[in-house]
């Protein structure tokens, strides 16, 4: 009786000894398993970052123009829950698109988690790797600088200070648009404009440049901007005819579309897929979308902006960012494609039958309708 009593208390010392090891080793295991998950969770989230996030927030996630950072302690410490209705249903009055299938978007919500496990643990540098490897880098912003020479000039008008310090930030954020002296283009309003400047007060040209216009190119600038910075946009705006004409010069902006035969017909079938059936086949505009096979549209819209069009979309309109989607090369020969009608473009098109006056207001051709 001894000997088995003794025998218990050793495999109960046994047993005691050993529950620690193996709770130790059990909890190392577990840890393994899920850095492991983790690490699978966002690498998967860098791709699903690079085909749907990249064209506004960057493949470093620094941001691109309006568009703001994510790289940042913010994001990275923001509950799970908040970080999840954010990108499943977007956010209202801005830019950001509802992303989950549940509100209209493409993520289901394995896919929301990776993303947030990535934004929230991923590093940025591997991200941005990741992009370039996929070949999804988004398209480069022209910097076009003023001559030091022609600031000087203006500095030395009655509001020069304040209007030396606004042309920069005008030209490398708006020009593309809006046109190097405020003339305005086909996909947006004069600016440099006597009428303009009476009926609009500095409240809301400020409104105006904050917060965006819906439904058209216009984004809001009031996360990329300072309130300083927009106060002198406004202040441009409003004195512009101090300037004297030619003293802005036009920059020189390099063609992207490319008159070879492989190029364009390489944009043919992307537009095939990815336009026609909105934009209509020909060009020609439908309900759904606008025109772009038309004199009103490609002789004054640059082979940039064109790009930048489909690169970014237009918010709440049914045009989508396709510069998560589709590589650089692509973007180019899309361009070229376009550019290849504008030889034979009619003044203005006519939308397909029953078409009607459809997409956003920037860029409906006047049928006449």
């Amino acid at each position: 009786m001894k000997s088995w009593s003794l025998m218990g208390l050793l495999a109960t010392a046994i047993i005691a000894l050993a529950l620690p090891v193996y709770a130790y080793n059990e909890t190392s295991r577990m840890d393994a398993a899920q850095a492991r998950l983790l690490a699978a969770s966002v690498e998967q989230g860098e791709m699903i970052y690079a085909q749907n996030c990249v064209v506004c927030h960057g493949a470093d996630g620094q941001g691109i123009g309006t568009y703001p950072g994510l790289d940042n302690e913010g994001v990275r410490t923001m509950d799970y829950e908040t970080l999840f209705k954010t990108i499943e249903r977007g956010r209202y009055g801005t830019a950001m698109a509802a992303w989950g299938v549940n509100e209209g978007g493409v993520l289901n919500s394995q896919q929301l988690d990776q993303l947030i496990a990535m934004l929230q643990s991923g590093d940025w540098a591997k991200t941005a790797r990741t992009v370039d490897a996929a070949g999804l880098n988004p398209p480069t912003v022209l910097n076009i600088e003023l001559p030091a020479d022609t600031l000087a000039e203006v500095a030395k008008l009655p509001q020069g200070q304040m209007l030396a310090q606004a042309l920069p930030l005008y030209t490398a954020n708006c020009s593309g648009c809006h046109g190097p002296s405020g003339e305005g283009t086909a996909i947006a309003p004069v600016l440099n404009d006597a009428t303009l400047r009476s009926q609009k007060s500095d409240e809301e040209l400020s409104r105006i440049i904050s917060n965006g216009v819906s439904g058209t190119l216009m984004a809001g600038w009031g996360q990329a901007l300072s309130a300083g910075e927009i106060a002198n946009l406004v202040g441009l705006i409003r004195n512009w005819g101090e300037i004297p004409p030619g003293l802005i010069p036009t920059p020189e902006l390099p063609p992207l579309a490319s008159s070879d035969a492989e190029v364009i017909a390489a944009g043919g079938k992307l537009y095939s897929v990815a336009c026609a059936t909105c934009h209509g086949p020909a060009g020609q505009g439908t309900r759904m979308a606008p025109a772009l096979n038309a004199q009103s549209f490609l002789s004054q819209t640059n082979d940039q902006a064109i790009k930048m069009i489909i690169a970014q979309g237009v918010p709440d309109t049914r045009m989508p960012a396709w510069g998560g989607r589709l590589t650089d090369a692509e973007l180019n020969s899309l361009v070229s494609f376009l550019r290849a009608w504008e030889p034979t473009a009619p003044a203005v098109a006519q939308p397909l039958p029953g078409g009607g006056q459809g997409g956003p207001p920037w860029l409906r051709n006047n049928t006449g309708n």
